[in-house]
């Protein structure tokens, strides 16, 4: 799942590509909706998105926002979602289908250029969660609305006391975009490593040098995959962000602080890793059923 790094780092490619410094902003040309589910809204059409040129690229938490013509088209990627950046579109419009592409943003030829630049949105797998947004207020789209604060604009003081406050694991706490958001279950994998704490410890019973651990790690982590994305492509992200982690999607691998085995939490739909030495003390997390530590 693309989280705020590499959200960020669409971002910061898109506005490289669409607005250029000391040249025209692109102009968007035509959406094409691909896969009808996609879409979560009706009361603006997309058309008015046509003919105007863009205005604003960013970000709220996990959430790629573009804005054109007072229109904002937000794209939430979702566990399996991803754009792919064309700077030649092949001319004619694609037939809805089956398959993973799931919308398609054209940009007017500008300069020299015959080929229409674009992105596609496509999702592999047949669990469809990617979904995009037309508004023309934010908060139209429930959950940028529910947002907490961003995760690197939190202060100490304000993480420490939602931290404390919560009485479930902060493995949890982590990934709900209500509480802190744009950290998702990668990444909260690498703080916890980098905090040296368990994924099932309680939120209300850390200790104030846990805390601060967290909080330290959370930034660290954080800055350093924002700089691994910065100024990549749209088609190298994923792979980057797959070679930088420690932990995460490393079962079976060597810990490469301390050399032990990376383990495994399993769920219905997704899982953790964690180091059993760097994080609990030299012993194995049970599976969520039990919750505790095993004996």
């Amino acid at each position: 799942m693309p989280e705020m790094p590499e959200v960020q780092g669409l971002v910061d490619f898109l506005r490289s590509k669409l607005l250029p410094p000391g040249a025209p902003a692109a102009t968007v040309s035509d959406v094409e909706v691909l896969s009808v589910p996609v879409l979560k809204t009706a009361a603006v059409p997309l058309q008015e998105l046509s003919a105007a040129p863009v205005t604003g690229v960013e970000r709220r938490g996990k959430f790629l926002i573009l804005t054109a013509g007072g229109v904002h088209l937000v794209m939430h990627l979702a566990k399996a979602g991803w754009m792919r950046w064309s700077d030649a579109l092949k001319p004619g419009r694609l037939r809805p289908g089956r398959g993973s592409m799931a919308l398609r943003v054209r940009f007017a030829a500008s300069g020299d250029a015959a080929a229409e630049p674009g992105f596609d949105l496509t999702e592999a797998g047949t669990r469809k969660s990617l979904a995009v947004y037309v508004v023309r207020d934010l908060a139209d789209v429930p959950g940028i609305a529910r947002l907490g604060p961003e995760a690197l604009d939190v202060g100490f003081g304000a993480f420490a006391e939602l931290v404390t406050s919560h009485r479930g694991q902060i493995k949890g706490l982590l990934r709900d975009q209500s509480v802190i958001a744009g950290i998702g279950n990668a990444y909260s994998d690498e703080i916890l490593h980098a905090a040296h704490l368990s994924p099932f410890a309680l939120g209300a019973k850390l200790r104030p040098d846990e805390v601060q651990r967290l909080f330290d790690a959370m930034g660290a982590v954080l800055d350093s995959a924002i700089e691994n994305a910065a100024g990549r492509p749209a088609a190298e992200l994923k792979d980057s962000k797959r070679r930088a982690m420690r932990v995460h999607a490393r079962t079976g691998e060597p810990c490469p602080v301390c050399g032990d085995t990376v383990r495994e939490v399993a769920f219905a739909d997704s899982s953790l890793q964690y180091c059993p030495t760097c994080q609990t003390g030299g012993k194995l997390l049970a599976d969520r059923r039990m919750s505790r530590l095993l004996k």
